[in-house]
């Protein structure tokens, strides 16, 4: 830096001293001065090219930089848009991404927006190197391949959730060590194999949900992670019913392969939908089920359950079901009469069953309320339904009684294509059943 200063006057010898002794303190005035906008000017300089800089760690910006290599966005989904790896601060401006303290915690993959078609092509190992991950989702798209082994390394994650695209190969077992993890969705895919033995044992897994896949293989003997939530349904599995946690609310085995009794769900008191539908059980139906305060969806049809339906509750207290519940037990081989526990069922199909005997009174009081909107009896062995004085049955209730061994009243139609056209069974079948039943 360069400085010079001019002064204009007359000389005076006799101030010669003075006028150098004010000339050094101008000039180390002017000299401060300079400095001290020097100094201002490089820390805005520094200010600025910080400000530039990515406000994420290099390697979390690499990964996701390799992560959108990987995959693409199908034509009409514009996911990627915002994903400028110019940009100041990628924690802020790319869509999806959610940043603590300079590292990415939570990666949403796609939009889930109905309009938008989703992500195409395979997940990146570089999905590891994002150490602080906490949630990891992936939404509805034509993600293919399998799912990369190092997902199991990311120790902090809480929630996956891959579900609604082709991934295809195994389970990873090494999700069997995350010991923070609370949800696995990994429904709606292509993924093959059995389910790990320590995914259910995990210590924090309260959510799993693996429905909708390829899976074969038997359960394990006891299930003690404390879900909440279980979904299986449509998969290969086969075997007994496990041991369950006593915690679950929701439970769905529904399209597999499973048989045996039911009598690992009598304990279940917290669930409020079971649905074990279209399975090989066998035996009689917990009587537990229908005792249950909580459980507001029950779907047992087509399995071959036996065996007759409980009449009496054992604590006049307890509620069973009510609005909005249904109870799904056709296509079985339940005996015995329809039990008035159901009545207040909302929609009840016990449709191709061997059930016989005057449907009773609480039940047809139900549905003539207009309380229960769905009452399937089709083809059973029935012998009355006797209508309730002075009642019309209300437009919004579909009844059905079609073959059984009685007439339907006249004005009662309501029953799908699947009943068949003939109002009752031939007297033949009805007196040979009958003559079965008073054997039992």
């Amino acid at each position: 830096m360069v400085i010079v200063m001019s002064w204009k006057g007359e000389s005076n010898p006799s101030m010669g001293s003075s006028h150098s002794s004010i000339s050094l303190m101008a000039y180390r005035h002017q000299a401060q001065f300079f400095l001290h906008l020097f100094v201002l000017f490089s820390l805005n300089a520094a200010v600025l090219s910080f400000d530039q800089r990515p406000n994420i760690s290099a390697v979390d910006l690499a990964a996701l930089s390799a992560i959108k290599d990987s995959l693409t966005d199908i034509p009409g989904s514009r996911f990627f848009s915002t994903w400028d790896f110019s940009a100041p601060d990628p924690c802020s401006s790319f869509t999806g991404v959610t940043c603590s303290f300079n590292r990415v915690t939570i990666l949403s993959l796609g939009t889930g927006l109905s309009h938008s078609p989703g992500l195409a092509g395979s997940l990146s190992p570089a999905l590891s190197n994002l150490t602080e991950l906490t949630q990891l989702v992936l939404f509805p798209g034509l993600i293919t391949g399998p799912i990369p082994p190092q997902l199991g390394q990311l120790t902090s994650l809480r929630v996956i959730s891959l579900n609604n695209n082709r991934l295809t190969g195994p389970i990873l077992t090494s999700f069997s060590t995350l010991p923070n993890l609370h949800t696995l969705d990994l429904s709606s895919n292509q993924l093959t194999g059995s389910i790990p033995l320590g995914l259910t044992k995990l210590p924090s897994l309260k959510v799993l949900i693996l429905s909708s896949n390829d899976l074969t293989g038997e359960l394990p003997r006891t299930v003690s992670a404390p879900l909440l939530h279980l979904d299986l349904k449509k998969n290969n599995i086969s075997g007994l019913l496990p041991r369950l946690p006593l915690t679950l609310r929701y439970l769905s085995l529904s399209e597999n392969s499973l048989w045996g009794p039911l009598n690992g769900l009598e304990s279940l008191s917290e669930l409020v939908y079971l649905d074990v539908s279209m399975n090989k059980f066998s035996g009689p139906i917990p009587s537990s089920l229908f005792l249950n305060p909580s459980l507001s969806s029950l779907f047992l049809q087509r399995n071959n359950l036996s065996g007759g339906l409980p009449s009496i509750k054992m604590d006049p207290t307890i509620e069973s079901f009510g609005k909005g519940s249904i109870v799904d037990l056709s296509h079985n081989f339940i005996t015995g009469q329809v039990t008035p526990l159901l009545a207040g069922v909302e929609t009840l199909f016990l449709n191709n069953n061997h059930l016989i005997g005057p449907v009773p009174e609480e039940c047809i009081k139900s549905v003539y309320s207009g309380t229960t909107k769905t009452l399937y009896l089709q083809h059973n062995f029935l012998s009355g339904f006797p209508l309730p004085q002075g009642l019309a049955l209300p437009d919004t209730v579909s009844l059905c009684l079609s073959y059984n061994c009685m007439v339907p009243p006249v004005g009662i139609s309501a029953c799908p294509a699947s009943a068949g056209t003939q109002p009752s069974r031939p007297e033949s079948q009805c007196s040979e059943f009958s003559h079965l039943s008073s054997m039992d």
